[in-house]
């Protein structure tokens, strides 16, 4: 099977592939930006050109998840890496307890985070069975009084991703959505605080998204270093110190493209298209692939998988490869077979991906 394109077929994990039409119009505008003379990575952040493509982004945001009036947006950096310590930092108020739920490896990580700064514990975890599940809600134990509940949307090293969100009630929900943000519509007020990075559906690696409620700020603690504040931030419109200038520029690009192809629901129901297409040869081929995730947790944008021996699966991996599938290799951590069909990995990508999982198996069947 040889490739009629020059463009690879990118299914990395992240960062990850970016729209066609949004590369081409940053490669129009690299030079001079809107008569400036000048690249948007050269202006000044104080500078009203940039102004204006800090806000647009900040806006296009806002309506396309339809985050309500009573939240702020800010444009971080450090990657839900940072996150992981930002957070306990700012609202694991001493007296206090933080919940977090266990669904893989970035969960882990928030976790081992958290504990440096107070009092955490696993209010669900679904690690006996090598995270193939979402914790179902009679899984999950957490308490009225704790200062919030942490859980991970999308689990991108196992293929796992949540259907439905639990109802919390008093207690501040959290979410890491560096993966499937921007993938399907959400209600954005079950939550208290989202995080993302950038580098899956929203754009370029660089730029953190934060979707905070306002009243959440004002309960946040005083003592933490004035960079480390998300109140720092929210005062300064995510400009008090340089902002990654270019990152966010791209990511208001990518937002304009995912509203002029139909916005969140017609996003949504190509992404389900792209996975079936893949779940449905892994589902089809008597055992010849191995999907990890069980199939109400399967995840629309990370689909894993492993075959019969690990000949084989070195086998497939290098001929994927030759075929110009890239980052099918799952991750370094577990193994097996990966496919990352983010929003911008077109349908034509999955579809010829699928076909060379069938043309495999009969191959070597």
């Amino acid at each position: 099977m040889k490739l009629q394109t020059r463009r690879a077929y990118n299914f990395n994990a992240g960062p990850s592939a970016l729209p066609i039409s949004v590369l081409e119009k940053a490669q129009a505008e690299l030079i001079d930006f809107r008569g400036t003379g000048m690249s948007v990575m050269e202006l000044s952040h104080r500078s009203l050109v940039y102004e204006e493509v800090h806000n647009q982004a900040i806006s296009s945001l806002k309506k396309l998840l339809a985050i309500p009036d009573t939240y702020e947006v800010l444009f971080l950096q450090g990657g839900a890496s940072l996150q992981f310590s930002m957070i306990p930092m700012n609202f694991l108020q001493v007296g206090k307890k933080a919940g977090y739920i266990m669904t893989g490896s970035w969960s882990e990580k928030a976790f081992s985070e958290a504990k440096l700064f107070g009092d955490v514990y696993h209010a669900a975890s679904t690690k006996e069975g090598n995270y193939r599940r979402i914790p179902n809600v009679d899984d999950m134990q957490y308490h009225s009084g704790d200062a919030y509940l942490h859980l991970t949307s999308n689990n991108t090293i196992f293929g796992t991703q949540w259907k439905d969100f639990p109802e919390t009630g008093d207690v501040p929900l959290i979410a890491d959505m560096s993966s499937d943000i921007l993938s399907k519509p959400i209600e954005v007020s079950k939550f208290a605080l989202i995080y993302a990075g950038a580098q899956k559906n929203l754009g370029p690696s660089g730029v953190t998204v934060v979707i905070i409620r306002k009243d959440l700020l004002e309960q946040a603690n005083t003592n933490i270093p004035t960079m480390l504040k998300y109140s720092t931030h929210a005062k300064n419109n995510s400009l008090y110190n340089t902002p990654p200038t270019f990152g966010i520029y791209m990511l208001g690009e990518v937002l304009n493209w995912a509203r002029e192809i139909g916005g969140l629901t017609a996003i949504a129901e190509q992404n389900e298209k792209k996975a079936k297409l893949i779940y449905d040869v892994i589902d089809g081929c008597n055992g010849f692939f191995s999907g990890h995730a069980e199939p109400d947790s399967r995840s629309l944008m990370n689909i894993t998988f492993t075959l019969k021996t690990k000949e084989l699966e070195k086998k497939f991996l290098e001929q994927a490869k030759q075929e110009g599938f890239i980052g099918v290799n799952g991750h370094r951590s577990i193994g097996g077979c990966r496919v990352s069909a983010y929003n911008a990995v077109p349908y034509e990508a999955c579809k010829a991906f699928s076909e060379f999982m069938i043309q495999f198996q009969k191959d070597h069947s």
